[in-house]
């Protein structure tokens, strides 16, 4: 019975792995996103203390 024999399936799986990690993340990586975030000011805003009319 041929799903028995590990050795033709040990080498699709080794191959399927290979693909995976070798062949496909430089073809996702190759994307570019439409539009790069650009920085936030890094500028802490001024904070001051509330008015509470009711206090």
């Amino acid at each position: 019975m041929p799903q028995l024999n590990p050795s033709p399936w040990f080498a699709i799986l080794i191959f399927s792995w290979v693909t995976f990690l070798i062949v496909i993340p430089p073809k996702i990586m190759g994307h570019t996103f439409p539009n790069d975030p650009s920085p936030q000011n890094t500028a802490k805003p001024k904070t001051g203390s509330w008015h509470w009319p009711w206090q």
